[in-house]
C-alpha cells in the first residue's frame, strides 16, 4: 500500500511543480494558439516519438482526426506510426532518419509537428525537427529534464523538470496533450 500512495503523491507532486511555473502554462497556450493559426490556415500536424512516446503521439493525433469532447468535423493529424515506413526506412537508411523522412515526404511549409522525447536528446527526432525546420514546419516539443538539445531547436518547447523517472515526464506530457486538443476544439469548433 504504501508504494501505491508514494506513486501518486510523487506524480501529484510533478504535476504541482510543472503548473506552479507560470512560464510552463504560457508556452502550453503558446503551443496550443500556433496549433489553432496552423488548423485555421488549412495546414496539418505531424506527431513522433518513440516507445511510450510514440504511443502519446498516436493518442495525440486520433483524438484531432476523431473526436475529444464533443462531436465536431475532424482535424488534419498524422502520427508517424506506419509500421511498414518505421521498419523499411530503419532497416534501409537507420533508425535515426526514419520520422526525417515522413516529413520530407509529407511536409509543406505551413505544418507544425508535434515532437516528443523525455531526454529531450533522441537522434531521430533531432533529425525529424531539422527537416521539419528545413521544410518552414513549426516546431513544438515536448521534453523533460533540462530539456536537452531539443530545447533549443523547437520554436515553443515544453519541457518537465523531473530529473528521475521518464514514465513522470510521460504522464504530464499526456495531461498537456489532452490540454492543447481541448484549447483546438474550444477555440476552432466552441464559439
Amino acid at each position: 500500500m504504501n508504494l501505491i500512495k508514494h506513486s501518486f503523491l510523487e506524480a501529484q507532486q510533478v504535476l504541482n511543480d510543472f503548473v506552479a511555473e507560470e512560464e510552463n502554462l504560457k508556452k502550453v497556450q503558446e503551443a496550443g494558439d500556433m496549433l489553432v493559426e496552423m488548423f485555421r490556415r488549412g495546414g496539418k500536424v505531424f506527431s513522433c516519438g518513440n516507445g511510450g512516446s510514440l504511443c502519446d503521439a498516436m493518442h495525440f493525433a486520433e483524438e484531432l482526426t476523431g473526436r475529444f469532447r464533443s462531436d465536431r468535423l475532424a482535424l488534419p493529424a498524422l502520427a508517424i506510426a506506419d509500421p511498414s515506413h518505421l521498419t523499411c526506412v530503419s532497416n534501409d537508411m537507420g533508425f535515426d532518419v526514419v520520422f526525417a523522412k515522413y516529413i520530407e515526404a509529407l511536409g509543406k511549409p505551413g505544418d507544425v509537428l508535434l515532437a516528443i522525447s523525455t531526454s529531450g536528446n533522441s537522434p531521430n527526432i533531432l533529425r525529424a525537427i531539422e527537416v521539419a525546420h528545413a521544410r518552414e514546419i513549426k516546431v513544438i516539443g515536448l521534453t523533460g529534464k533540462t530539456g536537452g538539445k531539443m530545447k533549443e531547436l523547437c520554436d515553443v518547447a515544453i519541457v518537465v523538470p523531473w530529473n528521475q523517472y521518464s514514465d513522470r515526464i510521460q504522464e504530464i506530457h499526456i495531461k498537456i496533450i489532452h490540454i492543447l486538443i481541448e484549447y483546438v476544439e474550444q477555440a476552432l469548433f466552441i464559439h
